[in-house]
């Protein structure tokens, strides 16, 4: 089996904050985003995980939507997927990687922490010199096998 596809094989997943920001959204723009999510929440077996910079989500929301939707957004998440957080020994190992984006490396180093070969992100150029992962838009996450 190629290296490719054993990736496609990983049962972990990870998703960067930016997909669930535009999924999540209500506008049209991020239709792409919004059909990844029920991609990836149709997969069977799959193991789906997001960083606690879901912060980053609820702070984007704050002035757009109600209190009451984003905590119906959040508790959505904490349904689908697995939250994981970060420690300084993360942030130290993600300030060495050679991402292009420091926060990028941040959701880098969680993914691997979690054994997660799947990275889905909007930020592609972000992560394409990262080592040990497939990085995919929301546009290609069909491509991952049921």
């Amino acid at each position: 089996m190629s290296n490719l596809l054993k990736i496609l094989d990983s049962n972990h997943i990870f998703v960067d904050t930016n997909v669930l920001v535009g999924g999540y959204s209500g506008d049209a723009r991020y239709q792409n985003d919004k059909d990844c999510l029920h991609y990836l929440y149709s997969l069977v077996g799959k193991r789906l995980y997001i960083s606690s910079s879901i912060a980053q989500l609820i702070s984007t929301y704050q002035k757009k939507k109600t209190n009451d939707d984003i905590a119906t957004i959040v508790r959505d998440l904490q349904h689908r997927f697995i939250v994981v957080d970060f420690t300084n020994n993360d942030i130290d190992a993600a300030l060495v990687e050679t991402g292009a984006d420091i926060e990028d490396n941040i959701q880098y180093v969680l993914a691997k922490k979690q054994k997660c070969r799947i990275i889905i992100t909007n930020n592609y150029k972000d992560y394409r010199f990262l080592q040990g992962v497939a990085v995919f838009k929301p546009s290609n996450v069909r491509r991952i096998p049921r």
